[in-house]
């Protein structure tokens, strides 16, 4: 990220450390992660020590230390999607992308995560990809799903 765009983050929340996390959730929004140097630049900036930045990117499930890809899957396990199969269906995504959860395919097309619950018990198992939900998953319906995610 350039120093310039920092910048404009920071002024954004007027260079307000209350801000830190409004400013986090912007530079991941651009980088799709918090890279070691924008973290470096606004410990400085602000006047914030690195290791409470770092703090934050490993506390809060919204923050990331990591590269996430493009198109970003989020499998359901919670109690409704696990005995709707939920496992299955991880299972093949992790076969078909070669990844486990929390990695990333080497040509960063896709992410792959786990979550508690997505709010959408009634359509269980349900996947969150890209923001939209697939909700009655099979192992059946990936690969249709991965094609029209990725196009």
């Amino acid at each position: 990220m350039k120093e310039k765009e920092l910048e404009n983050i920071i002024n954004k929340y007027r260079a307000d450390p209350t801000e830190i996390m409004n400013m986090l959730l912007d530079i991941q929004e651009k980088e799709k992660f918090l890279p070691k140097t924008a973290l470096s630049y606004l410990s400085g900036k602000l006047g914030l020590p690195l290791t409470r930045l770092y703090q934050m990117a490993t506390f809060y499930e919204a923050l990331s230390l990591t590269p996430s890809g493009r198109n970003q899957i989020h499998v359901c396990t919670g109690t409704a999607c696990h005995v709707r199969g939920a496992d299955g269906i991880l299972n093949k995504l992790e076969q078909k992308l070669s990844i486990k959860p929390g990695q990333v395919t080497p040509d960063q097309k896709f992410s792959l995560k786990t979550v508690n619950c997505l709010g959408a018990c009634a359509l269980g198992p349900v996947l969150l990809v890209n923001g939209e939900y697939y909700g009655h998953m099979s192992a059946l319906k990936i690969d249709s799903m991965l094609q029209r995610s990725s196009e």
